[in-house]
């Protein structure tokens, strides 16, 4: 299965644009789309993982214990927490790779911080 991301409504937009602007196969739902603003980090993983999105997120202060609370009752596409260090190309190059050289599969119930 093709993997699909979801982005948090913390995660810097001109990441989305700039993946959807080189790739645009790839399906990223943008937090508004998802109607993301204020919900709270629990439903937002249960949003993405109904839509079997990765959830693509600069929250790494709340969101790894939130998800590891997620994963003990229910399934999740994936999590992967981005640095803000991290340049928006560098991310970018990052979530391209990781949709053309993996599977949805892969991502069950994993967290990953980029840079990987």
């Amino acid at each position: 299965m093709t993997i699909r991301y979801q982005a948090d409504a913390d995660l810097n937009q001109a990441i989305v644009t700039g993946v959807l602007r080189r790739e645009p196969k790839i399906n990223f739902q943008t937090a508004l789309a998802a109607g993301l603003e204020g919900v709270k980090d629990a439903d937002v993983l249960m949003i993405a993982a109904t839509q079997k999105r990765i959830l693509v997120s600069h929250d790494r202060k709340t969101m790894p214990s939130e998800f590891a609370d997620f994963i003990v009752s229910h399934q999740s596409s994936g999590v992967i927490i981005v640095s803000r260090k991290l340049s928006i190309e560098a991310t970018i190059e990052e979530l391209l790779l990781i949709w053309a050289a993996s599977s949805a599969d892969e991502w069950i119930n994993r967290i990953a911080k980029l840079p990987l």
